[in-house]
């Protein structure tokens, strides 16, 4: 919800205004003067400031100087009498977003608010594109603190030819991150060959690997080059690795050591040049202790291991990547959005997310095929009714209300405050805390739902 600060000494405006604009979905904090404005602006950074003009004190003209000084990008509108109007434009060419004249007339009002709340999130999504370039890896696989490490772990090892072993949940990632390290490495210009071994058939795995003979076996018509070869000069990604048999596995164990293939019905070696990155959803070395996975595979594989969280352990990716997704599928579609509105992006950001960034992605996709408006809504949204919020607020600590009430609304908000006053003894003024609510709110939410 968009925070609008009104700064004027009338309390009458303050509160007439406030009122008037919380009709329209706003959040409003009034202020009585300009040196509150700053040091609240400082600790609270609202989407919009509604400045008056004249105030005894520190004026508006001096308040909109030093709200620019700390932040330029938060729109300020002006509100002046009739006869003010000359100093307002002046205030305009010194950095303010617009004005009004007293009294406002408010559907001008509040399109002007949502016309500056608009040009905020617009210079904040630029300045978030430029901090985070299209395709750099930070908008490729976010910037939470697990990615970063990810992301460190990426440039430490491109520059090298070590092989690389990418390991996470199905859906993480893995073959970004392949891809990425490929990119910053010197084989860059070089091919990307990507083998998925889950889906070839085992009788078939060792040709798509090595390559064949014509006549090497029933139904090879014609030779085959495999990948290996076709990733000459470049990188070989080997995904869904756990599939591989033993069988497969000694032969790619030579094939790594010799740094030679044999096609499948030929005695001739033929050399290769390829770094080996290979993905894997689950613990391979764990399988080479049961018997299913070589070890000395795993380590000729595995000189450098990359582990990528799931999706549900890095949450504060989550937004970035539903607009980039969204961005995406809007270009593909030629539809334009704008955006994903609070309760959506809460109930993402609250899902569960089993099938990780995959699943966001897939979600995502279908969302902006059904919006209506340009914006994702919660109706737009296919997310399964299981999520992290209900399993947080039936089982586990007590999540902060804000973080559930958009995913799955009255019974997620009902499971997470009887949770809170379980926990809390029955203490409601405990458990609003817990649930980083005021008091009033929770009775409020205990009246509507019925919990005694």
């Amino acid at each position: 919800m968009n925070t609008i600060m009104i700064v004027d000494d009338e309390q009458s405006i303050r509160e007439g205004l406030g009122e008037l604009l919380e009709e329209f979905g706003f959040k409003t904090t009034g202020v009585s003067d300009g040196r509150q404005a700053i040091d609240i602006f400082t600790k609270n950074r609202p989407s919009v400031v509604l400045l008056d003009l004249r105030m005894p004190g520190m004026g508006g003209m001096e308040t909109l100087a030093e709200l620019g000084k700390i932040d330029k990008a938060v729109p300020v509108i002006m509100i002046t009498g009739h006869g003010d109007v000359e100093e307002a434009v002046t205030a305009m060419k010194q950095g303010a977003y617009d004005f009004v004249t007293k009294p406002p007339h408010i559907e001008r009002l509040v399109a002007t608010i949502n016309r500056a709340v608009e040009r905020l999130e617009l210079e904040r999504k630029v300045k978030s594109i430029d901090a985070n370039p299209p395709n750099s890896l930070e908008w490729l696989l976010g910037s939470s603190a697990a990615m970063k490490t990810v992301i460190e772990q990426i440039r430490q090892v491109a520059w090298s030819d070590m092989s690389v072993l990418v390991q996470g949940d199905t859906g993480t990632g893995k073959s970004v991150v392949a891809r990425a390290i490929h990119g910053e490495s010197r084989r860059s210009k070089g091919p990307f060959v990507a083998v998925d071994i889950g889906a070839i058939p085992e009788t078939l795995v060792e040709s798509e690997l090595f390559g064949h003979e014509k006549g090497a076996f029933t139904g090879a018509e014609r030779k085959r080059e495999g990948m290996f070869r076709a990733a000459q000069g470049g990188t070989l990604f080997i995904d869904e690795l756990q599939n591989m048999s033993l069988v497969t596995q000694g032969k790619l164990l030579r094939a790594v050591d010799e740094k030679v293939v044999y096609s499948l019905g030929s005695s001739r070696p033929v050399a290769i040049d390829a770094r080996i990155i290979s993905a894997t959803n689950i613990d391979v070395r764990q399988g080479g202790r049961r018997g299913r996975f070589r070890e000395d595979l795993y380590f000729r594989l595995g000189e450098f291991v990359i582990t990528i969280p799931p999706l549900s352990k890095r949450t504060e990716d989550i937004p970035r990547l539903a607009e980039r997704f969204m961005d995406e599928c809007a270009a593909e579609l030629c539809k334009p959005m704008r955006g994903i509105d609070e309760e959506a992006e809460m109930a993402i950001t609250g899902h569960s997310w089993p099938g990780n960034v995959r699943e966001l992605k897939s979600v995502i996709r279908k969302a902006v095929l059904l919006s209506s408006d340009g914006t994702i809504r919660m109706n737009d949204l296919l997310l399964d009714s299981y999520n992290a919020a209900d399993a947080q607020a039936s089982h586990g600590p007590v999540l902060p209300l804000k973080q559930v009430s958009g995913a799955v609304v009255r019974d997620a908000e009902t499971r997470a405050i009887r949770r809170a006053l379980e926990l809390s003894g029955g203490n409601k003024s405990k458990a609003a805390v817990m649930l980083q609510v005021d008091y009033k709110t929770l009775l409020t939410k205990m009246k509507e739902y019925s919990i005694q």
